[in-house]
Parts: C-alpha cells; structure tokens; sequence
C-alpha cells in the first residue's frame, strides 16, 4: 500500500513515515516537504493512500482532497486533524474525506485506519481481479450486457442491507425505482419523485411513502452507527453519500436528546447515490 504524506509541518511527516515505516503499515511514496501540496506531484507518485494535514496554508485539506477526487477519485484520503468543529469535519467529508486521524498522533489510531483502509484496497483488488477474469472468461457480444438486472439488483440489495432497512417494505420499491432509471438511462435529476413512484407502481403515493419511511429508518440506523463509532465503516461510506451529512448529524443530535427533531431525507438525493455507490461496487 503506497502512502504519500501531505503537512505542513515536517515533524508531524517524520513522526508518521517512521510509525508507517517501522510497523510496516505500507510504503511512503512520497510527501510535500511542508510546503504546499502539489497535484501534479501527488499522482505521479500513484499513491494509494493520501494523508493529508486539515488546517495548511494556502490550500486546507478539504479543498485540496476535492481537487484530488477531481483527477482520481479511487485514492483513499485520511484527515489528519485537531479539528473538532461539526461543520468543518462535514465540509471534509463532502470533500471526499474517507477517514479522519486525529492530533496529536496516536500510534494505536493510526494502526487501526490505516489497518481498515488496507483492507478494503485488498478487498476491491481482489473483486477487481474475480471481474476480470470474468470478462476474460466470457466474451461479451454487442446485445449481452456486462452486467446483469439481476447483478445490479443483488448490489442495490446488499447497499441497503448495510443500512439496516432491506425488510423494510420501502425498500423493494427503491430497488425497482433504481433499476428503472438505469435501464431507461435517466437522470435522478431529471425526473421528479412523482414521476418515479409512477414508474414502477400504479399507488405513486403510497409507493412514496413507503419509500420515504424507509430511507429515513436508514437515516436514524447510520445515525445509531455513527454516535457510536465516528470511524465505522459503513457511517463512513454512506453518511454523506446517500443522506446530507447536516440532516444525518441532525438525526444523531435528536438520539442523543440534543436537538427537538431529527433530520430529514431527500428521496432523490439518496436514490442519486444509492445508484452511484452500486455502479462502484
């Protein structure tokens, strides 16, 4: 796994190369030096793994992780931050943020995300490896398809079953709402959630709110995941993906008794990337 540092103060980079180094957590590939971080610099090294400094001159880290994605959106981005501001840890994973390390720098902390974050490019190297023997194996003509309804339908399942909500009633309806759009190659944007809903049912409302209760049960089950683990994998993933991270932090406000009501979900938003995380799994 190669790892490239990016700090702007060069002893936190010597602390980290030699935790990284000396507990053989991956490969330094490179870093900036403390100065400012270099797009052009940073893919040539072709890192997997970027741990990058929140608060830099010049350039933050969310905005330089946002950049990043721009040019390669498979690197896996770590935060390292003393940054506890709700907002501002929003703002990184909006950006892009897949982990957060925090200051000062704790070895045990630092094995563990580094530990997540290599096995799962372990984990799609080797799904990756499977599909293209799969391919190789299979000789796809111009009217058979690489990937089957079926195939997309048990990834979509599988997204949902993380959340919680695959026995949900609203759920069978996502499915097929998912697999209209993509078979019709619609945009999420482009089509109302009325519109939708009539797709695939003859009772648009009901079919709405059944669907709506079910995201927001996924809302209030990734919001229980996230009180209790910030760093748990599946929160991670799909709190800011498949829900607005200020409505799911809403949610985790009213669980703990802080806030008077809980967040509220956008059947849209989560289909857009309820349809966006299968096509990368």
């Amino acid at each position: 796994m190669r790892i490239y540092i990016i700090e702007d103060d060069i002893s936190i980079i010597n602390i980290l190369e030699d935790i990284i180094e000396t507990h053989d957590l991956g490969e330094i590939c490179g870093d900036c030096g403390g100065n400012v971080p270099d797009i052009a610099s940073v893919l040539r090294a072709k890192p997997d793994v970027v741990l990058v400094d929140f608060l830099m001159p010049v350039m933050d880290g969310a905005s330089f992780v946002a950049e990043l994605r721009k040019f390669n959106s498979s690197i896996k981005c770590i935060m390292i931050s003393q940054v506890s501001s709700k907002d501002l840890v929003s703002k990184a994973y909006m950006a892009g943020v897949d982990f957060f390390i925090s200051k000062p720098i704790n070895l045990i902390e630092i094995k563990s995300v580094l530990g997540n974050v290599r096995q799962q490019i372990e984990n799609q190297r080797t799904l990756d490896n499977i599909r293209n023997m799969f391919v190789a194996g299979n000789v796809q003509t111009e009217h058979t398809p690489l990937q089957t309804e079926d195939e997309y339908s048990r990834k979509l399942r599988i997204i949902l079953n993380k959340l919680g909500i695959s026995g949900e009633k609203g759920s069978a309806d996502i499915v097929k709402i998912c697999e209209y759009l993509k078979n019709n190659s619609a945009d999420v944007a482009s089509v109302s959630v009325g519109q939708m809903c009539e797709a695939v049912s003859d009772s648009p409302k009901s079919v709405e709110q059944r669907i709506r209760r079910a995201i927001a049960a996924g809302m209030t089950n990734i919001s229980h995941m996230g009180i209790e683990d910030f760093m748990n994998e599946t929160f991670v993933a799909f709190s800011a993906t498949l829900f607005s991270f200020e409505e799911v932090r809403s949610e985790m406000d009213f669980i703990r008794g802080k806030a008077k009501f809980g967040g509220k979900v956008s059947i849209k938003k989560f289909i857009d990337g309820l349809m966006l995380e299968a096509d990368r799994y």
